[in-house]
């Protein structure tokens, strides 16, 4: 297991948002992006999961593509979680590279796509 502090997780975080393009910076609208240790037992349970699977970040809120005219809500939430993310890594480039890789794809779904769109564009990066 890798060993990383909270504030170096932090800044990792920070470092992927920084690296995204531009173009899609400037369409991000009303999400913030947060991590915690782990997901919460109701997290879990809203979305199903199986007991050994892990879950690296979670989207909650409206996707762009389904807001209304005139949209007005609490911002959307991106969460990032520490803990799945350190445990699947064996050094620290893999946890960058993950933390990279899971705010790409939560970002996704706030901008509207699918877990199976996401997943199926994640495979072909990866070629």
């Amino acid at each position: 297991m890798v060993e990383i502090s909270n504030e170096e997780f932090e800044n990792l975080i920070t470092a992927s948002l920084l690296r995204i393009p531009e173009k899609f910076r400037k369409l991000l609208s009303n999400v913030v992006v947060v991590w915690e240790e782990e997901p919460s037992v109701q997290q879990l349970y809203k979305l199903n999961m199986p007991p050994k699977q892990s879950l690296f970040g979670l989207y909650e809120g409206v996707p762009q593509t389904v807001r209304g005219v005139g949209y007005s809500a609490l911002p959307d939430k991106i969460t990032i979680f520490k803990k799945p993310i350190v445990n699947s890594c064996f050094n620290f480039e893999e946890v960058k590279n993950k933390v990279a890789e899971t705010i790409w794809h939560e970002l996704a779904h706030h901008f509207g796509s699918s877990e199976e769109r996401v997943r199926k564009a994640q495979s072909k990066r990866r070629r």
